[in-house]
């Protein structure tokens, strides 16, 4: 059996720059693939295992904080901001709501200066709905548009819900 890996500590340089290190490594990779074996179907399998990979460290960064509150979560924040990332207007804090536009990313401006903006969608964007639901099960994203996309602005709603899971019934007095 593997060991397991040990801490992930790549984000100390920040997501940023870890991201501009996997889409030099992962772009030309996904190119040759999509080669062999088709683009869409090449593509569809990294946005699959992107989004895994990006519940995984959902659940890792929780561990990491010592919880999974929206107040743990805005903290972990600055990992994404490191080296001026994102222009931010914070609208919003509070236990159950955390909103906020993101009016400049310069993670869309470095896939795009990568030539390849269609996978910044994918390595970036498409890792936030699932990194929430790794932090978090009933942590919710709400966004309706992506500077990624086109737009002025990310528009980023997170809503902390009330399980809907069952709780568990208490025993029974026989």
């Amino acid at each position: 059996m593997a060991s397991p890996l040990p801490p992930d500590t790549l984000n100390d340089v920040g997501v940023l720059k870890r991201r501009e290190i996997e889409a030099r490594i992962l772009a030309p990779l996904i190119d040759a693939f999509a080669a062999e074996f088709g683009r869409e179907q090449v593509v569809e399998i990294a946005k699959r295992a992107i989004v895994q990979i990006a519940r995984d460290q959902g659940r890792a960064l929780a561990d990491h904080l010592g919880g999974n509150t929206l107040a743990h979560f805005v903290k972990s924040q600055a990992n994404w901001q490191k080296g001026d990332a994102l222009t931010m207007e914070i609208l919003r804090v509070d236990d159950t709501a955390y909103d906020f536009d993101v009016t400049r990313c310069r993670y869309a401006e470095l896939y795009r200066a990568l030539g390849i903006p269609e996978l910044g969608a994918i390595l970036s964007c498409g890792r936030d709905f699932a990194l929430g639901d790794g932090f978090n099960p009933d942590l919710k994203l709400t966004r309706t548009q992506t500077i990624m996309d086109g737009a002025p602005r990310c528009d980023f709603r997170y809503r902390l819900e009330q399980s809907a899971r069952p709780e568990k019934a208490p025993a029974s007095c026989s």
